[in-house]
């Protein structure tokens, strides 16, 4: 098992994007605004996965930002969606609420990284 396997906000994550791959095949808005939806869920998932395979702090809490970024980018797009009415509000609050716990959630990953980067207290973890 991964490191990142074992990440609560990973497999969130992964929850949200396999729930938005799933609906998004029942819109039919511009796809170009559906594919960068998918890109962005998605690249939660891959920048939460390689942040957990940096040894620093620092690089970590890299990862996660950019994570955290494609984040409210995702939340974003939600948005636009629903003021154009084409998602249905049950599906959109249900993926806000995921949104809000991971992006809070990864900045408290990123707030504990920095500080470990800080004062040096940190130590390379492999597992």
């Amino acid at each position: 098992m991964f490191i990142f396997e074992k990440l609560e906000v990973y497999n969130k994550a992964k929850s949200f994007n396999l729930s938005l791959r799933k609906y998004s095949k029942r819109l039919s808005n511009d796809p170009f605004i559906l594919d960068q939806l998918n890109r962005g869920s998605f690249s939660i998932l891959l920048n939460i996965s390689e942040g957990s395979g940096r040894i620093t702090p620092r690089y970590q809490a890299h990862f996660y930002t950019i994570a955290r970024g494609s984040t409210l980018e995702c939340a974003s797009i939600l948005d636009y969606l629903k003021d154009a009415d084409t998602i249905e509000d049950s599906f959109l609050n249900s993926r806000f609420k995921e949104l809000d716990e991971i992006s809070r959630m990864l900045f408290a990953m990123i707030r504990t990284n920095r500080i470990k980067h800080k004062d040096g207290s940190h130590k390379a973890e492999w597992g």
